[in-house]
């Protein structure tokens, strides 16, 4: 109670420092975030406010130092970066103004103040073409209702239910506004309701076919929610609209590469390149491309031009380090240690600066720093996230206290047949790449991807709700009728056919289905499933180094992430006990101790007849997306296995949520 009254007493102090400042009271408004900061050095309004206070006061010194205070609490926060370039456009220091200024936009383009100060700064620098693409956008934005301005800030603080609520509010009462559906669809792609966010785009689409915002975005969630051919068609439409467009050609060329289309896909990457030849993004996606079809050194030269091009550009780094093969020079190593030093760094290029830092030290066997790095990559991610283990432990025990054997026997004949898919499930790092590669080399079984229909189904089934309401979905699968099960299975089998390439099998390795066995038993009694499982420390430890793309939130931090293995290893147990013989488990060290052993056992769970391909796998030529894409084009090797070991010193906090499990788990062998 008392934490709660003095969280209030700050509140109000804050707000009452706000309306201070607006009043033009600068002294009287500074002094109340004393105040509060005397209690709490680290509120970030606090400090928001003092800063805007010294440099009304003419002290931009000054308010800089608290601003570097706050953007160490709040890397992203894009107030604090419009308020240092206002400090340094006092101070005369013009490109760092700019740079301060671009900052903001990025982490909140809803800031028409920096548009505005970086449309005059290029003007008067005599950047023609940027400063008419700033006070475009300037005006965009001054053309919008005050409540649509409010939703893109609110939206990229990362304020989703304010946003929303707002954002429909405004809905409700003006009808069709195309940028508020496009809004209210960001809102929803952030909030995994996917298929009303895809209805608002497909609506806007249809009624405003030239909103191009709109349009991109469409096409964009569209390639995310893996509907690779429909994004490519509407890439395909949005072409005579869109001429001239590198955003458009950009888009156009991802949709090529997600459909198999590769030469076309390089083709017009090289293109974009030639057109606009100082852009980092291009070449980095340009790296992406060559890597997927494994072309690895064209993909480390692109990557190195886009750092070239930006030399704080954190993912151009992080790609170079994800490729697992690379490494970084002592002169690379210096400059990520400079750009994740700067104060101007954002929030994204900052962790994946420090995860890059983290291997290359790693490489170097510099582990005590490079476990720091590790840590604060971590703890930056972690910041930027919404995650909570209590919910997650919850969610998985009741998956297990609904998915009894009653339900599996009350359902049993049901769902749809077809014996297609083979499921791979279990935590990302745990070698699912490489028995997905074994798999994909026998002639009878298509490789695809990390699908998201299951998942996107289970948030179906739970419907829209906050995060603390109670959930729906897995105890409606009792309510679920024999029609709707076969319905789901059906549907699941139609939206992967794009992905397939007429095997009569094909993978999906999406890890964290093992969520959803229950779920996946009963629209699809005949699938396969195999639970990809590696020793506990190496597992999670590998999953803490890795920064994911999106959905492992429970990877960054040592407690989270061997909370989380142990929640899978007892809902793993609980579907061999209701569901038993259901799941195949192969465990990593013996597949590289043994791997023809495992490679029969594997293909005699699938109903598959041994193929030599399937040991040969490293031969097999086909596009890799994940993380371990260069590893599995190699020959098996031991190496990797105990590379946790070097971090002991620092894994207490692992060990101890992982418990017993250390020694259950962590032995030398297991019998079969």
């Amino acid at each position: 109670m008392q934490d709660q009254t003095e969280a209030t007493q700050t509140n109000l102090a804050t707000e009452e420092a706000r309306k201070r400042l607006q009043s033009g009271d600068l002294v009287g408004a500074f002094q109340l975030t004393q105040s509060v900061l005397a209690s709490d050095p680290a509120d970030p309004e606090a400090l928001y406010i003092a800063a805007v206070c010294l440099r009304h006061q003419s002290k931009p010194e000054d308010a800089l130092e608290v601003l570097d205070k706050l953007l160490a609490i709040k890397p992203g926060y894009g107030r604090a970066h419009q308020e240092r370039g206002y400090c340094r456009r006092a101070m005369g220091n013009i490109d760092l103004a700019v740079q301060a200024f671009e900052r903001a936009t990025a982490a909140n383009p809803g800031l028409m103040a920096s548009w505005n100060a970086l449309a005059d700064l290029h003007e008067t620098a005599g950047h023609q073409g940027r400063s008419a693409a700033a006070r475009a956008q300037a005006k965009w934005l001054s053309g919008l209702p005050p409540e649509l301005v409010s939703v893109i800030s609110f939206l990229h603080e990362g304020r989703l239910y304010k946003a929303e609520r707002l954002c429909r509010a405004y809905l409700q009462t003006h009808g069709h506004h195309f940028e508020a559906m496009r809004l209210l669809a960001e809102i929803g792609v952030q909030s995994h309701a996917m298929e009303e966010a895809e209805f608002l785009l497909e609506s806007c689409a249809v009624l405003r076919p030239d909103y191009l915002p709109a349009r991109f975005d469409y096409v964009k969630l569209l390639n995310r929610r893996q509907k690779f051919e429909q994004a490519l068609k509407e890439a395909e439409a949005i072409g005579p609209i869109a001429q001239g467009s590198p955003q458009f050609k950009l888009q156009y060329a991802n949709q090529h590469l997600a459909v198999g289309n590769f030469d076309k896909a390089l083709s017009l990457y090289d293109e974009l390149r030639s057109e606009v030849p100082g852009d980092p993004i291009i070449s980095l996606t340009h790296g992406h491309a060559l890597k997927t079809v494994g072309r690895q050194d064209e993909a480390v030269a692109a990557y190195r031009r886009s750092y070239e091009l930006r030399r704080d550009l954190g993912d151009a780094y992080w790609s170079l380090a994800n490729l697992k093969t690379y490494r970084f020079s002592a002169e690379e190593i210096a400059q990520m240690r400079s750009a994740e030093a700067a104060i101007e760094t954002s929030l994204f290029d900052r962790y994946s600066l420090c995860f890059a830092l983290g291997k290359a030290l790693e490489d170097r066997a510099e582990y005590a720093e490079s476990f720091a790095y590790y840590e604060r990559g971590n703890q930056l991610k972690r910041e930027e996230l919404n995650y909570s283990a209590d919910r997650m432990q919850a969610d998985l025990a009741a998956q297990a206290r609904h998915g009894t054997r009653q339900l599996f026997a009350a359902h049993q004949g049901a769902g749809c047949p077809a014996p297609d898919p083979i499921f791979i499930v279990g935590l990302p790092r745990a070698g699912s790449t490489l028995l997905e590669q074994i798999l994909a080399s026998h002639s009878q079984v298509d490789g695809t991807m990390e699908l998201p229909n299951i998942l996107a189904l289970a948030h179906k089934l739970d419907g829209r709700r906050r995060v603390d309401d109670e959930a729906l979905y897995p105890a409606n699968l009792s309510e679920l009728s024999a029609d709707e099960l076969c319905a789901f299975g059906e549907a699941y089998i139609r939206d992967t056919a794009i992905l397939r390439k007429g095997a009569p099998f094909f993978i999906d390795k999406m890890p964290n289905n093992f969520r959803h066995i229950g779920l996946i038993h009963l629209i699809l009694p005949n699938a396969k499933i195999i639970d990809a499982r590696r020793e506990p420390m190496a597992c999670c430890f590998s999953g803490f180094k890795q920064l994911f793309g999106e959905g492992q939130d429970f990877t960054y931090g040592l407690p989270e992430v061997g909370r989380y293995y142990r929640d899978y290893v007892d809902l793993m147990a609980h579907w061999d006990e209701v569901l038993p013989g259901r799941v195949l488990r192969v465990q990593y060290e013996d597949v590289v101790a043994d791997l023809e052993t495992q490679v029969r056992r594997i293909l005699d769970h699938c109903g598959l007849a041994f193929e030599q391909g399937c040991v040969d796998f490293h031969a097999t030529e086909r596009a890799v997306r994940t993380a371990s894409s260069e590893q599995v084009r190699q020959p098996i090797f031991q190496s990797g296995l105990d590379q946790w070991q070097n971090f002991e010193p620092y894994l207490a906090p692992l060990k101890e949520a992982l418990g017993d499990l250390v020694v259950a788990e962590t032995n030398p062998r297991r019998p079969l």
